[in-house]
């Protein structure tokens, strides 16, 4: 089944809050490499000018997926997970993420591009805080295979 065109400009459904918890953060950092002390140390961070540790900016592909969640759940998007591949992913902050914060999420589908008989689908996710300030903008590009491929 092809990727549905119709989902272009589709926004879904704010997400439950997600509570950022300071051992994710630290998780998370360790798995990534992170060496940033902020990211594993309060008071480093908290020299640094923040409330707690800070995340890792690739730490809002916890956030997202929530949303990318709700995206393959839609029966008809013909997005079958065997032939996904994530192509890129991007995220434009307005301030970085600390545990402690309470974000919510909210993706909307912005294009999908046909490709040497590939589908390729951008999705963008706004991440808000609990007051509702923007956060992150994570951006992805999913390579979805066409039957041929």
């Amino acid at each position: 089944m092809p990727v549905n065109q119709e989902l272009i400009g589709r926004v879904f459904d704010k997400t439950a809050p997600y509570l950022v918890g300071r051992e994710k953060v630290r998780e998370f950092a360790r798995a990534v490499f992170a060496t940033d002390p902020a990211s594993l140390d309060v008071e480093a961070a908290r020299q640094n000018g923040y409330a707690d540790v800070v995340a890792p900016p690739t730490f809002a592909i916890v956030v997202q997926q929530l949303t990318l969640d709700q995206l393959f759940a839609v029966e008809d998007a013909g997005l079958e997970l065997t032939h996904v591949v994530h192509g890129s992913q991007q995220f434009a902050y307005t301030r970085p993420i600390v545990a402690g914060d309470e974000l919510t999420a909210q993706l909307v589908v912005t294009s999908i591009k046909t490709l040497g008989g590939n589908a390729m689908l951008t999705a963008e996710t706004g991440v808000y805080d609990a007051a509702g300030e923007h956060v992150v903008t994570a951006t992805s590009t999913l390579v979805v295979r066409g039957d041929a491929a």
